[in-house]
C-alpha cells in the first residue's frame, strides 16, 4: 500500500494519491505527472520486445495494457505446463537434486508471473479510469 502526497502548482491543497497493494513500483501513481509514460514503459517490458515496433501500442496505453495482460497470462499458462511436465520429461535424464532445483525455479517463476499479472491488471484498471480509494 503506497500513499504519495504531492502539491501540484494548480492546487493550494496537498493531494493524496493512493495506489492499492500490488501496484508496480516502477509505475508512478495514477494522476501523478507523466504516470502514463511510466505505465507504458512497464507494460512494454511485460511484452515481447518486438511489440515496441507497433506505434499503436506506444500511443495508446490502454491497448498496450490489453496486449500485456494477454502476454502475461500466456506466460502463467506456460509456467503451469512446464511445472506439470518437468518430472515426466526430465526425471530420467537428470539427477534428483537438479530436478528439485528445476521444480523450485518453476515455482518461483510462477509466483513472479502471478504478481506481474496483478500489476498489469491494476495498471490496466487505472488506464481505464478507475480511481483507487483506500478502504478503512
Amino acid at each position: 500500500m503506497t500513499t504519495t502526497t504531492r502539491r501540484f502548482e494548480a492546487d493550494a491543497q496537498p493531494t493524496t494519491i493512493y495506489v492499492p497493494p500490488g501496484w508496480p513500483a516502477e509505475v508512478r501513481p495514477p494522476g501523478a505527472p507523466d504516470w502514463e509514460a511510466t505505465a507504458t514503459a512497464f507494460l512494454l517490458d511485460c511484452c515481447p520486445a518486438d511489440y515496441r515496433q507497433y506505434p499503436v501500442l506506444r500511443r495508446h496505453p490502454v491497448v498496450l495494457a490489453q496486449f500485456a495482460a494477454q502476454c502475461v497470462e500466456a506466460q502463467v499458462g506456460a509456467c503451469a505446463a512446464g511445472l506439470s511436465e518437468v518430472r515426466v520429461k526430465l526425471g530420467d535424464l537428470i539427477a534428483a537434486e537438479v530436478l528439485e532445483a528445476a521444480t523450485l525455479a518453476w515455482h518461483e517463476q510462477d509466483a513472479v508471473l502471478r504478481r506481474r499479472r496483478r500489476e498489469v491488471a491494476l495498471v490496466e484498471e487505472a488506464l481505464r479510469g478507475r480511481h483507487f480509494v483506500r478502504k478503512l
